[in-house]
């Protein structure tokens, strides 16, 4: 069992920046995916990034702003999350893909946070 813990959303202007950090459980972090994906009400639940041991995938709408990364010690994934604009304003949820799967799915991730709040103002 893998349980996740998102932290760091909050209220920014457009332009502005925001770390989102999820803390995680689990003996074999580190080979585990983790992604964030987010939801914008009304929307599907989209892909964000993911990091698979050291290398690092991103959706198109957020590349060159967005940079996720991992400390395997601490057991946390984070999202640096730069140029903030307010189309990003969503739920933003860390997974974790411990078996396998294309990581830009949603159905390839086993576990799920509850979900931080990102609110871009213009």
């Amino acid at each position: 069992q893998v349980q996740l813990v998102e932290s760091g959303g909050g209220l920014v202007q457009a332009g502005g920046s925001l770390r989102l950090s999820c803390a995680a459980s689990g003996r074999t972090f580190s080979s585990y995916t983790m992604g964030w994906f987010r939801q914008a009400p009304g929307k599907e639940r989209e892909f964000v990034a993911a990091i698979n041991y050291g290398t690092t995938y991103y959706g198109d709408s957020v590349k060159g702003r967005f940079t996720i990364s991992r400390d395997n010690v601490k057991k946390t994934v984070y999202l640096q999350m730069n140029s903030l604009k307010p189309e990003d304003t969503a739920v933003y949820y860390c997974a974790a893909n411990t078996g396998g799967g294309a990581f830009i799915f949603r159905r390839s991730y086993d576990y799920w946070g509850q979900g931080t709040q990102v609110t871009v103002s213009s």
